[in-house]
């Protein structure tokens, strides 16, 4: 058998019924159906606070709309966070109730002129991703009449060790090689665009805090570095984010506070150069993440070649991550419980696979449960963050699940 990852403490010491936001898992189901996804607020302000506690008093907190762009729960988020950053002319378009321009950033690659053009009529800061790209957005801005707001996205000469998506120390279609920096901000200004700044990302879903600490210093030192070349000073340096949460065995928690103190230190020491420079950290997965539980009922228990197997009315095509077939080399098993026998004694060996016609869709792989049967909930932690809109939901031509937000009011 294979271990399962760690249940977040909002849930792991609960007995019986899986409560969330203060209602039953079976309750949440029968009023909205099977599957859903259940977020709980609640979780994402404590983060926010948590957050604020453990960071540098002027370090701000920008939302990655990415991580879950479900609206009720982007709507909540907004007024907590200093910003929202967005990946596409879709989450622009959403986050525009919520945030004024100067708030937002729009970074990736590939953006189209229709979506430069959104940008700029709009006032959000672009994080360019090339020299093409820049320039493209200075014509929209001399054809509009409106000037861009420009930051440079850098591909640093460094990486985040032990991330679990890597994004600087290679070649990359991310950003701009930080040896081309310089020469490109200045371009910028010379163009008459507004230049905002730096975003400089090194890796996602660490849980190293170590290497969280030493990437974030050698960012910061990056940023002066391109600064002194360029001969201009960023007006904010998106220090990224990077912050991981536990998913499997093993799996410990990133030490916040310990990395605010750090950083701290970090700034404290900058130097004149950034000395009115606004530093922001980019967040996703840590905000969000563990607010959510995908539920998902048993349809049939059935074994096969001396193994037992829960067919759940779910699958990958809500939850692609949680089967192991978004991002990870090792298939390796999310947290997972039988949502009305928390705590109970484990002994029942099953792999839980979903609904779709694919040997892929297998939410948990040989784990050892409570005994469940037909009409059962099977819960699915961490499903607040990169689980239905980074899933093949049109897949096979099932129903949509629900999303609920809690705990918002």
């Amino acid at each position: 058998m294979k271990p399962i990852g760690p249940i977040p403490p909002a849930f792991a010491d609960q007995e019986g019924t899986l409560m969330i936001a203060g209602r039953a898992a079976e309750a949440w189901v029968a009023a909205h159906g099977s599957p859903v996804f259940v977020y709980d607020f609640a979780l994402v302000r404590a983060q926010v606070e948590r957050f604020r506690a453990a960071m540098p008093a002027g370090v701000r907190l920008h939302y990655a709309v990415k991580a879950n762009p479900y609206a009720p729960l982007v709507r909540a988020t907004a007024p907590l966070v200093d910003g929202l950053d967005v990946a596409s002319a879709g989450e622009l378009a959403e986050v525009l109730a919520y945030k004024h321009g100067a708030a937002i950033s729009f970074a990736g690659p590939g953006k189209r002129d229709a979506e430069l053009e959104a940008a700029v009529r709009a006032g959000v800061t672009l994080n360019v991703e090339s020299e093409g790209e820049a320039r493209r957005a200075v014509a929209i801005g001399e054809r509009t009449g409106i000037a861009p707001r420009l930051a440079v996205r850098v591909n640093p000469d460094l990486e985040l060790r032990g991330s679990g998506m890597k994004m600087g120390g290679r070649a990359s279609p991310f950003g701009v090689d930080a040896e081309r920096v310089p020469a490109l901000v200045r371009e910028i200004v010379a163009s008459g665009a507004e230049w905002r700044g730096l975003h400089i990302f090194a890796g996602s879903q660490a849980l190293d805090s170590d290497a969280l600490i030493e990437t974030q210093a050698a960012t910061v030192a990056l940023a002066a570095r391109l600064a002194e070349e360029s001969g201009r000073v960023p007006p904010m340096v998106n220090l990224g984010g990077g912050f991981g949460i536990p998913h499997f065995a093993g799996d410990t928690p990133v030490d916040v506070a310990r990395i605010g103190s750090a950083l701290s230190g970090v700034l404290d020491a900058r130097g004149a150069l950034l000395g009115d420079t606004v530093f922001a950290i980019e967040l996703g997965r840590w905000l969000v993440g563990e607010a959510g539980v995908y539920l998902t009922r048993v349809v049939d228990r059935k074994e096969s070649r001396g193994e037992t197997f829960l067919v759940v009315d779910g699958g990958l095509h809500h939850q692609l991550a949680a089967s192991g077939n978004f991002g990870t080399v090792v298939r390796r098993n999310y947290p997972v419980a039988v949502a009305g026998q928390m705590g109970a004694p484990a002994n029942d060996a099953v792999s839980v696979v979903g609904c779709l016609c694919t040997p892929l869709d297998r939410l948990a792989d040989r784990v050892v449960l409570p005994r469940a049967e037909v009409g059962d909930v099977v819960a699915i932690f961490i499903a607040g963050a990169y689980g239905l809109t980074a899933s093949p939901s049109a897949f096979l031509g099932h129903p949509a699940p629900a999303e609920v937000l809690a705990g918002a009011s």
